[in-house]
């Protein structure tokens, strides 16, 4: 760039990044009077200071700088603060909502009880904080019952939303969840088989249930892509009815099993509709590193999504690998799926209709809306079990009917809205 002149617009990289451009620094065009910056176009100081690189025919002895800052806070960097304080607040309200959430049940346990409980296990200030009066038992009921079920369900709240935020984004189809798949009808199927033959869970436990579902909803998306894959592409549209006639197929053999078998039916409804009664720490440990590799792969990814929504051709010409990024998509949505559904059952509309929702208030940008929808999913599922627990108090309700009762009318105005704009 030549001294005189000056970039209208700071480039951009092949991967959304803005490279560093060269303009009049603010010094610079202060220390102009009020004659000179007329002539170079200015004409007022806050004028000087937005269109710095409006004029091609500013005076020669103005120096030149590197990137000048405020412009690219005014650019780019407004909005990066703009997401990161609201992805703050959405912790700040996650963080809340675990506290609230486990104070919820039979035994009558306060906010600030379960707020001493959790400051007096930190290993720097458990020691400055008394006890409270409570019961011995209250910190059992917290610590090892109602905490491990609220962190679990706000992994597989989290886990849910940001796979069908890529699954959305990937299908290029606002309808699809992570369940489009068929993982969630071969992780049933999978789960179902364990509970019936009985010889997993001698061997594995409490494990025998989670595991097989994990392997089995796996396997079923493996089979699903093989199905879809025509030489070394896969087509989305494809994969997607591919994906939904495997599931039909495997939702039909579960249902046979179920009633032919006359044995534990009830406890195998109760895991397909989807809930957390039970759960304990254990079941966070396992669910815990999927859920970190699979979102760590989207995350890592995001930017490189967004530029397929363009479409793959070009994709492909800004030197993107498509079909690597479509398995790479694939297998982080279906790490964070099936190994959701192993330890939860199958929960339904969490991520579809928590993906539409953050996107109304983020946009498409996949580097904001994958934590945004991460953390609200977070949010909606602990909520929604907590209204299970005590909507029926003393009996428990699947958690998979509260979403599918908020789900459900969500959906019918996704298709509304599809078919009239003005509705």
């Amino acid at each position: 760039m030549s001294e005189q002149g000056c970039s209208r617009k700071p480039e951009l990289s092949q991967d959304g990044e803005l490279k560093a451009v060269q303009f009049r620094p603010k010094q610079a065009v202060s220390s102009l009077d009020a004659e000179q910056r007329s002539q170079a176009g200015f004409n007022t100081m806050d004028d000087s200071v937005n269109n710095l690189c409006a004029n091609e025919f500013a005076p020669t002895k103005i120096s030149y700088g590197h990137v000048y800052w405020r412009f690219l806070v005014n650019s780019y960097d407004e909005r990066v603060w703009r997401w990161r304080a609201l992805i703050f607040i959405l912790l700040a309200v996650l963080g809340l909502t675990v506290l609230l959430c486990a104070t919820i049940g039979p035994a009558r346990i306060g906010f600030g009880e379960v707020l001493t409980m959790l400051l007096r296990r930190l290993p720097w200030a458990g020691s400055l904080i008394p006890r409270g009066d409570w019961p011995d038992n209250y910190e059992t009921i917290v610590l090892q019952m109602r905490l491990s079920r609220v962190i679990l369900a706000a992994l597989v709240g989290a886990g849910l939303a940001a796979s069908g935020v890529v699954l959305q984004g990937l299908l290029l189809n606002p309808m699809a969840d992570p369940y489009i798949l068929g993982i969630s009808q071969g992780a049933a199927l999978g789960a179902t088989a364990a509970m019936l033959s009985g010889i997993s869970m001698q061997v594995l436990g409490i494990y025998a249930v989670p595991l097989v579902a994990f392997a089995a909803g796996l396997g079923t998306s493996i089979m699903v892509y093989n199905l879809a894959r025509v030489g070394h592409k896969v087509q989305m549209s494809t994969l997607l009815l591919a994906g939904i006639a495997v599931g039909l197929f495997l939702s039909a053999i579960t249902s046979y099993a179920m009633i032919t078998s006359g044995q534990n039916v009830h406890q195998i409804l109760f895991w397909m509709i989807g809930g957390f009664a039970g759960r304990g720490w254990d079941h966070v440990k396992v669910l815990l590193p999927y859920i970190f590799i699979g979102y760590t792969l989207m995350h890592l990814s995001a930017r490189k999504l967004n530029v397929i929504l363009l479409g793959e051709e070009p994709a492909q010409h800004l030197g993107i690998d498509v079909e690597k990024m479509k398995k790479v998509l694939l297998v982080a949505a279906t790490l964070t799926t099936a190994s959701a559904v192993a330890v939860s059952g199958v929960i339904a509309f969490v991520g579809l209709i928590v993906p539409h929702a953050v996107r109304l208030m983020v946009g498409p940008d996949h580097r904001v809306l994958l934590p945004t929808a991460a953390l609200t999913g977070a949010i909606f599922l602990i909520m929604a079990d907590a209204l299970a627990r005590v909507a029926a108090a003393p009996e428990e309700i699947p958690v998979g009917i509260i979403t599918a009762l908020c789900g459900g009318p969500f959906f019918i105005y996704l298709l509304r809205k599809k078919n009239d704009p003005g509705f």
